[in-house]
């Protein structure tokens, strides 16, 4: 399975379409952004797995002098995050193997700050609700939650390629 960087989707005119009016874009996206989020905690494991190892060995090595550099445990997550959802595929792993990304209210890709915005709100409101906070995604059309409002992103799948928007 391979995963183009770009796959030919540009921009809508105005808000993104309504689910009655283009319900390609949003059909399944709730189940497919959990599925996602456990592929995504499952490979952040596997990283921060890897991470501990190669610190441990360092700080044994360095009898303790580069101990300060466990600090750096704490961004990967959010460098993880970021990264991707401000990178070319505009999605994480997970996302990209449950076939959504994400994208700017505008339809384009979004940028790096526009991520990195999304990804301190997620982890901020989570932790600060336990979760609770992701309910919102069950009550508003477009299947959003409240990282997604407030850095002004959607998920929408990547395929089928939405007959609305416009071609290269």
């Amino acid at each position: 399975m391979s995963f183009p960087a770009d796959i030919g989707l540009r921009p809508w005119a105005g808000d993104p379409p309504e689910p009655f009016a283009a319900p390609e874009y949003y059909e399944g996206v709730l189940w497919r952004r959990v599925i996602a989020y456990g592929i995504d905690l499952f490979v952040l494991g596997v990283l921060l797995v890897l991470l501990w190892i190669f610190l441990v060995a360092l700080t044994l090595a360095s009898l303790g002098l580069l101990s300060p550099l466990w600090a750096i445990m704490g961004l990967v997550p959010l460098a993880y995050h970021t990264l991707q959802l401000g990178g070319p595929n505009s999605a994480t792993f997970g996302m990209r193997l449950c076939g959504i990304e994400l994208r700017s209210w505008t339809g384009e890709r979004p940028l790096y700050l526009q991520a990195l915005v999304q990804t301190v709100v997620f982890y901020v409101s989570t932790a600060a609700t336990c979760s609770l906070i992701l309910l919102v995604a069950l009550f508003n059309r477009r299947r959003r939650m409240v990282h997604d409002l407030l850095a002004g992103t959607l998920v929408i799948r990547r395929s089928p390629r939405p007959a609305l928007l416009k071609p290269d």
